[in-house]
Order: structure tokens, then C-alpha cells, then sequence
């Protein structure tokens, strides 16, 4: 390995802001080379220079907001098959770490040169087949308020578990009139009036949720109908929700999916990244970029 080809890019600004030192001593003294971040289109800018460069294995500290930047300038260098990525979590949100067995700042610091490495799936969203597309790894959610997938509250996680997103958006969004979607599918097809369509890629949403599927070229899918009315019970919504299978809920897991609006734009957030468009394809790239993984990873979960 040539000296210099180890690199991290460090967002000193993510979660409580108290880690940038320490991370810095620990990546010098691994062999990286420590470049802090100064903002979402640095960071897009520096993994973009670093896989035109070969560097390898490039460690990203931040959270999953961090990391998509960072994804996007390898998508832009052509470079998401020749760059071994490391998770080191400093996020406020860390759900893509902890989908791979990251538990912590110092487990991903301890991973990102000796951790195990597992080629994982990568999504891709497009509008109208212009440009190459934007990159995910987590998941794209449409409808409900853009930044409900992540701003929720320990006591929701807690009862909710992966869904407790859904109970804040309906608390926050008390005019949210609903979807009207068509989201079409190899062998699926679905038109109504939804509450969300939740499409994981390391994320799962039915059942218990946790990790999906990173190696089987899939999406995880959830078209959930509309919810009642705000002043019923949201919590009995979202029970709905939590088994597969149940009226209201359709899941499938697809390799392409598009989600178009039948009467105006619709919001989505990307790995926390939002945009509002009429129509929304989405592929995956099969197990296109290395990871390292902890021991709680697993290749193929129920």
C-alpha cells in the first residue's frame, strides 16, 4: 500500500461535536491521512478526489447526512467499486453504522483498516433519466415531513422501534392530506392515496425493522394507505404497520421501483437529504461498494 492511500474525512461539526481530536490521533496513528470537512459539498469534493486518486480504504466520520456526501462524490468519480469505505459514527443519526455492526466511535475506528469486508448493495434515485443520479444507502422515504425520519424522540424509538418516525410525522403534520401515487414494480403495481412509501436498502420497516438485506440486489418496500384522520388514534396507524401482511400495508422487495404523483410533487428524503419532484425511479447497483462491517453485521437477515 502506497503511503498516503489511507485516508478519513472528519466532520468536526456532527452530533456533540467533541470527537474531532480524538479521532484525529487515532486515524494519524493508523496510517490516514486526516482532512476535517468543512461542509456538505467539501466533503462531496474530497471523497470525490480521493476516489479519482485510488485512495483506499477512506474512513468517513459524521453521521449518515456525512456519509451520503461522501457516497455522492465517489458516485461522481466513478469509484464506488475500487474504495473501501469505513463507518466512523459521530453523527446525531448513525443508522446506516449501526445496520453494520458498528456500535460505536471507537468500533469504527477499530474496523476501518482490520474490520471485515462485505460488498454491499447500493440505491440509486433518478428523476426523468437525468444525470447520473443520486446515491443511498440507507433508504428514501416519501410522504410525511421530510425530516420525520430522523427527528424522533428516545421514548418513540423505544415503543416503536424503526417506525417511531411515522408517530412524530403525524403528530408534527396535523393538515398531511396523503399521497396520491402510483408506485410500479417488476410484478407490483400499486395507485391510491398513501400515508408514505418507505423503500430500505440497509434499513428494514415491517415487523420489528433493523437491518435488511445489503447483498440480495433488493429493495425493501412499504406502501402504507393513507393514515386516519389526526385526531384519531395515530398510534393504532402505526401498529398497522408493524406486521407484514396486515390490511393497509403492501410490501415487496423489488430491484427497480418508480413512484410517480398522480397531482403535484412529493417530498422525499434520501438518507436525511430532501428534494421534491413529480416522479422518482430507483435501481439498485448490486453489491457495487466495499464496506467494513462489525460482528453484528449480517450478510442475509430474516
Amino acid at each position: 500500500m502506497q503511503i498516503g492511500s489511507r485516508r478519513c474525512l472528519l466532520n468536526p461539526n456532527s452530533g456533540t461535536v467533541d470527537h474531532a481530536d480524538r479521532v484525529r490521533r487515532a486515524m494519524d496513528a493508523r496510517g490516514f491521512e486526516v482532512v476535517e470537512t468543512e461542509d456538505a459539498a467539501h466533503t462531496e469534493a474530497l471523497a470525490r478526489e480521493a476516489g479519482e486518486a485510488g485512495a483506499s480504504p477512506l474512513a468517513v466520520c459524521g453521521g449518515d447526512g456525512t456519509i451520503n456526501d461522501a457516497l455522492r462524490g465517489l458516485a461522481r468519480a466513478d469509484a464506488l467499486g475500487e474504495v473501501t469505505l469505513s463507518v466512523l459514527p459521530a453523527g446525531t443519526v448513525n443508522l446506516l453504522a449501526e445496520r453494520l455492526g458498528i456500535g460505536s466511535l471507537e468500533d469504527g475506528i477499530a474496523l476501518s483498516d482490520t474490520g471485515e469486508r462485505r460488498a454491499v448493495d447500493v440505491g440509486v434515485a433518478e428523476v426523468g433519466g437525468d444525470g447520473p443520479g443520486e446515491p443511498f444507502l440507507v433508504s428514501c422515504i416519501a410522504g410525511l415531513p421530510a425530516d420525520a425520519s430522523i427527528g424522533t424522540s428516545d421514548d418513540l424509538k423505544e415503543r416503536f422501534g424503526t417506525l417511531a418516525f411515522l408517530v412524530s410525522g403525524a403528530r408534527e403534520t396535523v393538515a398531511f392530506d396523503g399521497l396520491d401515487i402510483r408506485v410500479d414494480a417488476p410484478g407490483e403495481s400499486w395507485v391510491g392515496e398513501a400515508t408514505c412509501v418507505l423503500v430500505g436498502n440497509a434499513r428494514k420497516f415491517v415487523e420489528e425493522g433493523g437491518q435488511a438485506d445489503m447483498e440480495d440486489g433488493r429493495f425493501d418496500v412499504v406502501v402504507a394507505e393513507a393514515m386516519p384522520a389526526p385526531d384519531l388514534a395515530v398510534e393504532a396507524a402505526i401498529h398497522r404497520l408493524l406486521g407484514e401482511g396486515t390490511d393497509g400495508v403492501t410490501h415487496f422487495r423489488a430491484s427497480e421501483l418508480h413512484v410517480a404523483s398522480v397531482d403535484g410533487p412529493i417530498t422525499f428524503s434520501r438518507d436525511g437529504e430532501t428534494a421534491t419532484h413529480e416522479r422518482l425511479d430507483l435501481r439498485v447497483l448490486p453489491r457495487r461498494l466495499d464496506v467494513r462491517v462489525g460482528e453484528g453485521y449480517e450478510p442475509h437477515p430474516e
